[in-house]
């Protein structure tokens, strides 16, 4: 079953308003099975809402719409609807009474364009909007169903989840549908696709699609699947899981959204182990990860941002003359720097970073965005130099994450 959204308002259009009923929507409406066909954003102008409306009709039976449903003459949804369908607006004495009730229970006069919240089309039918003024409203002409709603969003959602997916169910018949994230680090999405061409072309035979979702350092491949069996769709999507990790299992850390973070803090918490960090580049990012998952404190006892040589030298004892001929950004300081740290916090495991975040500060030898990082056990380091880019929040993002894969990949050696 397919459907398309139409979000309504001027505001959208020139950035003044982020769409944020439209993910909503797709995702609640992905999750029963429903697929979305196209989203439009569109002007608070009659023939855009008509025009746009009658283009959807063509491809899909349902249609759903947000904003232009206020007291105000800029909101003209409601209206434009009523004439497209020639349902003619007629005041509905039980909105009506719940919008006294409304004003009523929150001290304030109801103005006559509030009493016109009551005034909706005659033969559409009206969804209660048990959150605001404006009713949401379902039109039907042959078999093509057109849903009207707020566009606040806290209002949508509760047409949407109160009522309107509800009905959609009862009105259309849907699918089963069944996702399944799989969370890859360190490579690409042009190099993962050369390595799982031959699987990835055989798909298609099993009904399963693939989506690559890229962002720095991560790449989510979503395996998604349709079905009239939700034991049977989920089965087919999770084998094809199964031979995803045979091809790449040394890039997959986790699966549906996990953050390396949470991976990392379940590994500690299943062993018993604990971790510290020396941090200079990253000023605290890294412990900021690993402490924004609750009962971080089962596993994480702290962390020492070191950015001069002063305190590297009297925090974590790194021999002056160490820095002086290497250099703050170096293996042999991160390895002293991590070494440290054990010394500091007796933990089982400790990360240590120094690099060149930039915009400035980088030389031809060590440029901006050069790294070294040093983490595992106090018998197992691994220590490794990266280089990044030139943005800064990039390079601070990257050496967090490369970070926690060591320690990731130092606890599932162990």
């Amino acid at each position: 079953m397919k459907l398309e959204i139409i979000t309504i308002g001027d505001e959208i259009l020139i950035g003044q308003t982020i769409d944020t009923n439209s993910a909503w929507m797709a995702e609640n409406l992905n999750a029963m099975g429903v697929r979305i066909q196209r989203i439009h954003s569109i002007s608070d102008e009659a023939e855009e809402i008509v025009s746009t409306l009658e283009e959807a009709f063509t491809r899909v039976d349902l249609v759903l719409l947000t904003g232009g449903l206020g007291p105000t003459n800029d909101d003209i949804t409601k209206k434009t609807l009523s004439d497209h369908f020639q349902m003619p607006l007629c005041m509905n004495e039980d909105i009506l009474t719940e919008i006294t009730a409304y004003f009523s229970a929150k001290g304030k006069e109801m103005l006559q364009v509030n009493k016109d919240q009551a005034l909706l089309p005659l033969g559409a039918r009206i969804i209660r909007n048990r959150k605001g003024t404006a009713s949401g409203m379902w039109f039907e002409r042959d078999g093509k169903v057109a849903v009207s709603m707020p566009g606040v969003p806290y209002e949508m959602e509760h047409l949407m989840e109160s009522s309107v997916l509800t009905m959609i169910k009862e009105r259309f018949k849907t699918q089963s549908v069944f996702h399944h994230t799989v969370m890859t680090f360190g490579e690409g999405e042009s190099f993962i696709a050369e390595r799982v061409k031959e699987w990835e072309a055989g798909l298609f035979k099993t009904g399963v699609k693939l989506a690559y979702l890229p962002s720095p350092g991560i790449v989510k491949m979503r395996l998604s699947a349709f079905g009239e069996d939700e034991n049977e769709t989920k089965e087919r999507v999770m084998t094809q899981v199964a031979s995803l990790q045979t091809l790449i299992s040394e890039l997959i850390y986790g699966h549906n959204e996990e953050s390396m973070e949470e991976v990392v803090s379940k590994l500690l918490l299943a062993k018993g182990m604990k971790i510290a960090t020396a941090e200079s580049c990253t000023g605290g990012y890294i412990a900021h990860l690993l402490t924004s998952i609750p009962g971080s404190s089962e596993y994480y006892e702290g962390s020492v941002c070191t950015y001069s040589y002063t305190s590297k030298t009297d925090l974590l004892c790194i021999d002056s003359s160490l820095l002086v001929n290497k250099g703050a950004v170096s293996g042999e300081v991160v390895e002293g720097m991590a070494q440290g740290i054990f010394k500091l916090f007796k933990t089982d495991y400790s990360i240590a970073v120094s690099g060149i975040a930039g915009p400035g500060g980088g030389t031809d030898d060590k440029p901006v965005g050069t790294v070294w990082m040093s983490a595992g056990t106090k018998d197992s380091l691994v220590t490794k130099r990266f280089q990044f880019g030139k943005n800064r929040g990039f390079n601070i993002r990257m050496t967090a994450l490369h970070a926690l894969n060591l320690i990731r990949l130092s606890i599932l050696a162990s």
